[in-house]
């Protein structure tokens, strides 16, 4: 049994996969697939709306923690305010962004201490809007361990990790603001999806020099499914597909979720193996995240369930 997250995200992800009901890979079009992914280079590289030119390095990494803490809510992105031309994530991130330029970082004893109000401020929401009570949770959850475990310092919470992205992930993977597991057939299944991408954004942001990247899995979130779903990669049950097409909620933690996000951290492995790992799962799962954007996969509903997961 792995003890890292990523190996336990990978080992759970490859047990669900052949045993979902609702959600199953076409091995076939795993080469054909993967063949495309040659040569396309990984996209990821830091987004300049959501970077702190100038900034020191203490409060860049405060500002890639914060953001990848409450990198959630897609569920909930159809009733938010959104900025023209911004997607909700990017809406929600532009927010916090500018609030970390006009103002500097959060200090932590003010993370410690955030309101729902203070967020809703800051990203240009209702404050009684459901999410911003959940961002000011993970939020003052940062704060908190930031200021207890490694003495108030963003950066001395990079360099408790020893230059890992895996042992980061699993640091932050103990916090309750990147908590991310759920339960299928009475199995937990971790997926720790922002735990993950908060260490690879570090790195790519060239905040920490994180040596084990490609040990990174994909990072489940409901894009990639969609994405994958599109290209016939997963191929759904029926029900399930008019339910999704209906722009119906999934629940959390349901046995339908838990197979789109585990089928798709698997399919990813799968091709990243079939292309001898020149691009690892974190590379594969950016492309397709970006691929996502465009208007083919954005014309049709993607699945959508309201957690503080993704």
């Amino acid at each position: 049994m792995a003890t890292s997250v990523p190996g336990r995200v990978r080992e759970a992800c490859a047990w669900v996969a052949p045993r979902a009901r609702s959600v199953r890979i076409e091995p076939d079009l795993i080469e054909p697939y993967a063949a495309g992914l040659r040569g396309v280079e990984d996209p990821a590289t830091p987004d300049p709306a959501t970077d702190l030119p100038g900034a020191d390095r203490e409060a860049r990494i405060a500002l890639v923690v914060c953001l990848d803490a409450i990198n959630f809510g897609s569920g909930w992105w159809p009733t938010i305010r959104k900025r023209p031309g911004h997607s909700g994530y990017f809406t929600i991130a532009a927010g916090v962004t500018e609030r970390f330029r006009a103002h500097g970082a959060w200090p932590v004893g003010e993370l410690e201490q955030l309101a729902a109000a203070e967020v809703a401020e800051a990203t240009g929401q209702d404050p009684e809007h459901p999410l911003m009570a959940d961002y000011a949770t993970a939020l003052r959850d940062v704060g908190e361990r930031v200021r207890r475990d490694h003495g108030g310092s963003f950066e001395a919470l990079v360099e408790a990790a020893g230059g890992s992205a895996v042992a980061l992930a699993d640091l932050l993977a103990g916090w309750d603001a990147f908590a991310d597991a759920s339960a299928y057939d009475d199995r937990p299944i971790p997926f720790y999806k922002r735990a993950q991408i908060a260490a690879a954004d570090l790195n790519r942001a060239g905040l920490a020099e994180l040596r084990d990247e490609e040990r990174l899995t994909a990072f489940a979130d409901n894009l990639v499914p969609h994405v994958l779903r599109v290209d016939g990669v997963l191929r759904l049950e029926p029900a399930l597909e008019a339910r999704i097409d209906a722009g119906k909620l999934l629940t959390h933690g349901s046995a339908e979720e838990v197979e789109l996000r585990a089928c798709a951290v698997h399919a990813v492995e799968l091709l990243a193996e079939a292309i001898g790992r020149r691009l690892c799962p974190a590379e594969i799962d950016a492309i397709l995240w970006n691929r996502g954007r465009d208007q083919r996969y954005k014309s049709r509903p993607r699945p959508r369930s309201r957690n503080t997961a993704y």
